[in-house]
């Protein structure tokens, strides 16, 4: 290791309380720069994000769409599963209403955009405190975290989100009543289903993490697997639409993550045996 890294490394262990408080002030100051950075961006091109991206799921060209029109067409050679219109209209009720989660959005969109970042600076603040071998074990942190909350995002806004919305707003008890949902539920709908999803991927990490401080095993998480299940259900059925086809679509990744948290915490469990054997050899 390189002489100035150690002496970096020896400063940030013999710094004081308030000096730790005064590096995590910074960090914590620069990942809010940078989410307001993000936001800024985000509120310029509001238009676009809006007409694109917020109701890109009210779109009948929806990628999601045209791959279940398609998947119909081959299967049953007509349009059954394709999606012709959405019966709803969005209005503002309010008259900040717009402008108001205009920038609901552009945070979102900020803090989605620099999570990587908020990673990073969470990852430079531990670091110190880490032993090489920690060190070693974690590395990847930032990148890994990053890919599984990329791909919750992508998962919740592509299959979920439009999914959920298709089934709520074509659903109907009488043809007397006409949908009319307010700016404020729609907007909250996708952001938070989508967000939701891309925090719950990190379920792996979360695992190791406990593994890594003895928490859980892997031993213990295979036997309460029944009891996991139920978690998963329950916890689907808060966050998705009161309907079964999202709580499945959702369930279904997160068991199948639950699975590879399984294997992470067994490869620790016999990481720790073998560390333990050779210490008393």
């Amino acid at each position: 290791m390189p002489l100035d890294q150690v002496d970096i490394e020896k400063q940030d262990k013999n710094m004081t309380f308030l000096e730790h408080v005064e590096e995590l002030r910074w960090h914590i100051l620069r990942s809010l720069l940078a989410i307001f950075i993000g936001s800024v961006v985000a509120f310029i091109y509001g238009k676009w994000l809006f007409n694109n991206v917020i109701f890109g799921p009210i779109d009948t060209n929806f990628p999601l769409y045209r791959w279940l029109c398609e998947l119909g067409n081959m299967i049953y050679s007509d349009d059954r599963l394709c999606v012709e219109e959405f019966k709803f209209t969005t209005q503002n009720l309010t008259l900040s209403g717009q402008l108001m989660y205009h920038i609901v959005t552009a945070l979102v969109f900020g803090f989605i955009a620099s999570f990587p970042y908020l990673l990073w600076e969470l990852w430079r603040f531990i670091k110190p405190a880490l032993k090489p071998r920690e060190r070693r074990y974690t590395t990847g942190f930032v990148l890994v975290t990053s890919m599984l909350f990329t791909i919750g995002i992508l998962f919740g806004y592509y299959i979920l989100t439009p999914l959920s919305i298709n089934f709520l707003a074509n659903y109907e008890v009488s043809e007397q009543i006409s949908n009319q949902f307010t700016l404020k539920s729609y907007v909250s709908f996708v952001t938070t289903l989508t967000l939701a999803s891309g925090l719950i991927f990190e379920l792996p990490l979360l695992i190791y993490l406990l593994a890594r401080l003895g928490v859980v095993s892997g031993t213990f998480l295979k036997k309460y697997r029944k009891h996991a299940i139920i978690i998963i259900l329950i916890l689907a059925s808060v966050i998705t639409p009161p309907d079964i086809m999202s709580q499945v679509l959702l369930s279904i990744p997160i068991y199948f993550l639950y699975e590879i948290g399984i294997i992470i915490a067994h490869r620790i469990e016999r990481r720790h045996d073998r560390e333990f054997d050779k210490s008393n050899s």
